[in-house]
């Protein structure tokens, strides 16, 4: 018997969770229990900090498992994430499946111009928001083969073409980054100086490297950080600080899911040290404003 989600009981707040992925989507967050992918999400759900039972993720082996895991949570919406990278490719016709048709989700598309090549990869994203009427798009640049950096000039036309269709672009980093070398704040600079008015969301906020992240918010005002099932871990307390302070309008809510409960995800979320004045903002303001919701 799959257990239900842990439910937050106290929350009377909307949330918007900015990273949130059914298990169904890919064996890589569990879709297929048995093999050892299922295996490695499990391993990774109890690296991240889940409590108690660890194959919480088996609840959304279906679409009504997994919304009803969004609604029990008590989201306001979920953003189911695509990805376009040679190892692992999320086509964006099934996120918008899983998305279409259901007010408390959003999609994020994916696109990658060095493996599609810059016209099909405009054209796809172009599709993605127009046709798919998909929130964002996603690049994974240190996840690519070579690996590149986020400045990297086979991007350039993806942050143009995304400024005139005024959605933000989601730039993955972390330590899963392949080479670690490409777990880099640095090189997002150059564009968040070169593209002012375009969003920039750094899923897992560059985690370990946060003070560097931090920094980078600190001066762009345009880059917004989610450390999502990277902000339970050793070192994060900067972030806090940061979001409690000048972050407060760049800083987001997110849940990882499947990797970790969401409902667990938002009862730790309060217990970091947020300034209750500030969580309304994390939870929701912030992620309403670049989706361009009421």
């Amino acid at each position: 018997m799959i257990p239900p989600p842990l439910q937050v009981s106290t929350m009377t707040r909307k949330i918007i969770d900015m990273r949130c992925r059914p298990a169904f989507l890919h064996d890589f967050f569990g879709a297929t229990p048995g093999n050892p992918a299922h295996d490695a999400a499990r391993w990774l759900s109890r690296r991240v900090g889940t409590r108690g039972s660890d194959r919480h993720f088996e609840r959304s082996l279906t679409q009504e498992g997994f919304l009803a895991e969004v609604r029990d949570a008590g989201l306001t919406k979920a953003v189911v994430v695509g990805r376009h990278t040679p190892a692992q490719h999320l086509p964006n016709d099934t996120i918008h499946k899983i998305v279409h048709g259901y007010d408390e989700l959003i999609g994020i598309g994916g696109v990658d111009p060095a493996l599609q090549g810059k016209d099909a990869a405009l054209a796809e994203f172009e599709r993605a928001i127009k046709t798919l009427k998909l929130g964002g798009i996603d690049l994974e640049p240190g996840f690519g083969e070579p690996a590149r950096y986020p400045d990297d000039p086979v991007y350039w036309p993806i942050y143009e073409l995304a400024v005139q269709l005024k959605v933000p672009v989601f730039l993955m980093s972390g330590p899963t980054t392949p080479d670690p070398r490409y777990n880099d704040p640095s090189p997002v600079a150059k564009v968040a100086r070169a593209f002012p008015q375009l969003p920039i969301v750094i899923y897992h906020g560059f985690w370990p490297r946060v003070h560097e992240a931090v920094g980078l918010a600190f001066k762009y005002e345009n880059v917004h950080l989610v450390p999502d099932m990277y902000l339970f871990q050793p070192g994060t307390e900067v972030y806090v600080q940061a979001a409690n302070t000048f972050l407060r309008e760049q800083f987001l809510f997110g849940s990882s899911y499947t990797f970790r409960p969401i409902g667990q995800s938002i009862e730790d979320f309060l217990h970091l040290g947020f300034k209750d004045e500030v969580l309304d903002d994390l939870f929701y303001g912030n992620a309403a404003r670049l989706f361009g919701l009421k």
